[in-house]
This record gives C-alpha cells, sequence and structure tokens, in this order.
C-alpha cells in the first residue's frame, strides 16, 4: 500500500492499565526517525501508553535489540524505527532483507506485539514525506499497529 492510500485512523482504543511500550529506534536519520518517533508518541499518549526510548547504532541492530529486550520482558509491545535509504551499492538490500527476515522471525517466534516502522526508500526525501507531522506518518501507522496487536494480546489472555 503506498502513503497515499494509506487509510485515515480512528483514535486508537486501548482497555485496561497504561500500556508498557519499548521503541527501539535506529536514528541513523535522525530528523525521519524523529519524526516518526513523534507520530507514534502521539498515538500512544493518546492511549495513556508509557513509552520508553533506546537507540541502536543503525537499522541491522533492529531485530538483536528486540530479541535482547523481549528475553528481559516488562514490556507489553515493541516499536521499532528506521531507516534505510538505496544507495549505489547492494549494501541497501542486504540490510532490509535481514532487518525485515530477522524482525519476523522473532515476531512469528514469540507472537509479542509489535509494531515495525523500517522506511526503506530509494531518496531521503521519499524518508521525509513519511515522517511529518501528518496523516502518513509511517511511525503513526506502526504505533496504531501496535495498539491493535496489544489489545488482541490482551483480550486472547483473558
Amino acid at each position: 500500500m503506498s502513503t497515499q492510500d494509506s487509510p485515515e485512523r480512528a483514535a486508537a482504543r486501548l482497555e485496561g492499565p497504561p500500556a508498557r511500550v519499548l521503541a527501539i529506534q535506529a536514528p541513523y536519520y535522525a530528523d525521519v526517525v524523529g519524526g516518526m518517533l513523534a507520530g507514534a508518541a502521539k498515538v500512544l499518549r493518546d492511549v495513556d501508553a508509557v513509552l520508553e526510548v533506546v537507540d541502536v547504532a543503525g537499522a541491522y541492530e533492529l531485530p538483536a535489540a528486540l530479541r535482547m529486550a523481549v528475553r528481559r520482558g516488562g514490556w507489553d509491545g515493541f516499536l521499532l524505527l528506521g531507516c534505510v535509504v538505496r544507495g549505489e551499492t547492494d549494501h541497501y538490500s542486504f540490510i532490509s532483507d535481514a532487518v525485515c527476515h530477522g524482525v519476523m522471525d522473532i515476531s512469528a517466534e514469540t507472537g509479542v506485539p509489535l509494531g515495525f516502522g523500517l522506511l526503506t526508500v530509494d531518496k531521503l526525501d521519499q524518508a521525509v514525506a513519511r515522517s511529518r507531522d501528518d496523516r502518513m506518518n509511517k511511525g503513526a501507522e506502526a504505533a496504531h499497529a501496535l495498539v491493535g496487536q496489544i489489545a488482541l494480546a490482551r483480550r486472547w489472555s483473558r
């Protein structure tokens, strides 16, 4: 789905106690990831979630940090934020594929509620457009997905 086609989302809803959310971000592109975090934080504030943020060096480190956090426990869900911009070499493909597969493996294996906000773009201006303070913000979109997953986990654990 393209950013232009993304649906308008209703306000997030989450029943029960405030959710504890760990955002793991790779702020290599600090302005982009910061904009995504701001969008996500707004969604999480609306459901009274408690947000903790940690940084990793780059997108490649996101799956390992997620695995460490899942093992440690103490959070209701996880939000991953980062950005990979295509360059002149194959590095983009290797990193994007490795991160997506690593995160999917952990998600499928553990079933932890997860919001995945990794931008994989051809040009930086595409990432900037997806991190602005508007309805196209992919951090907010990932947070909406996360809230839905937390709600589902809570419903099924009753």
